[in-house]
């Protein structure tokens, strides 16, 4: 079978998900919609940024004059801390169903700069994210009730970003949420089959195939997955076996940075533009022991042909199947292209 040229569908063995992939698309011509860049250039400090140090924020609180990362809880929570533990089943058919989701949910700031992204950030400033998720991460997993902790970002007003000062989202929920629910499930039905880890055996394989591999250094690969269903998608697995941020050691952390400096500067080198994206880290629950699980992240950004053009998932994608143009394999070249070391 030639997955260069002809249509065919790939398997997601993390979520038992297919993906269509049409290779002979990607002469098609464009008269759809077509974004705006945004701005390049931006100031260190924006008197009218919710986020820089010293400002007041939309809720009304004034941040302190923090000089490094700057945690706080989100002014307008998608969960509230207080929330009913409650299960409603109308009929007891399973037809209206809902039950209580209680949580805790934050924003942290990388850096008082209100221009340095994670592509711009000096590598020890990028630690000091990490290790900020790190200690979140180990805060949060303690609290009773939580039973998993999400880091995630949306890069870009593309992307829903509600302000341009570069910062990301950390959600501590009650239950697990339904994709690493879904990979959970995966990784231990293979554990059980194989007697190994899945993306321990899948990373192997990917960097004896290479066509697929971005970058990677001690700790860390970086590739576009066989499955992937976003133009320049990424996945970001560690070397080692491991479950969670805290588990990393203090050479990880500074692979895990130089990984995340090289991948996100790399996309802002595929269209000479800001590249948008969502971004995030799963990590094992914190309700129980699951030593199947291995500690990843995933980027998925939208542009496909230009930094005005994106793709969309609609039609076909959201009444079947998620569908893509360029091949993972042409993805991955174009990327490799143009990461610095």
């Amino acid at each position: 079978m030639d997955l260069i040229e002809e249509s065919h569908r790939r398997l997601n063995p993390l979520t038992n998900e297919w993906v269509l992939v049409s290779p002979h698309r990607t002469q098609r011509p464009w008269q759809g919609a077509v974004e705006t860049v945004p701005e390049i250039a931006r100031p260190r400090y924006d008197p009218n940024c919710y986020l820089c140090p010293g400002n007041a924020r939309a809720g009304g609180v004034r941040n302190p004059q923090y000089s490094s990362t700057f945690i706080f809880e989100n002014d307008f929570a998608a969960l509230k801390k207080d929330a009913p533990n409650f299960r409603t089943d109308l009929q007891k058919k399973g037809l209206i169903v809902a039950e209580g989701e209680s949580g805790i949910c934050r924003v942290m700031c990388f850096s008082p700069r209100h221009d340095l992204t994670l592509s711009s950030l000096e590598l020890p400033a990028i630690e000091e994210v990490v290790r900020t998720w790190t200690s979140q991460f180990a805060e949060l997993a303690q609290m009773p009730g939580i039973s998993h902790v999400q880091i995630f970002e949306n890069r870009g007003e593309m992307m829903g970003a509600s302000n341009p000062h570069p910062h990301c989202q950390i959600w501590a929920t009650s239950s697990v949420p339904q994709v690493p629910a879904r990979e959970l499930g995966t990784q231990q039905s293979y554990f059980q089959t194989h007697g190994s880890c899945l993306l321990c055996d899948y990373t192997k394989l990917e960097e004896s195939e290479k066509s697929r591999i971005v970058t990677s250094n001690e700790g860390f690969v970086v590739l576009v997955p066989f499955w992937a269903v976003w133009p320049f998608e990424v996945l970001v697995c560690s070397r080692r076996h491991l479950g969670t941020l805290p588990e990393l050691s203090n050479g990880e952390v500074s692979q895990l940075a130089a990984i995340l400096n090289r991948i996100v500067s790399a996309y802002d080198r595929v269209f000479e533009a800001p590249f948008p994206y969502s971004m995030g880290f799963h990590q094992a629950p914190t309700n129980g022991n699951y030593p199947e699980w291995h500690f990843h992240g995933h980027f998925y950004p939208p542009l496909l042909r230009s930094a005005t053009v994106r793709k969309f998932m609609v039609g076909f994608e959201m009444l079947g199947t998620p569908q893509r143009d360029i091949t993972p394999e042409l993805a991955a070249e174009k990327l490799r292209t143009l990461v610095t070391n």
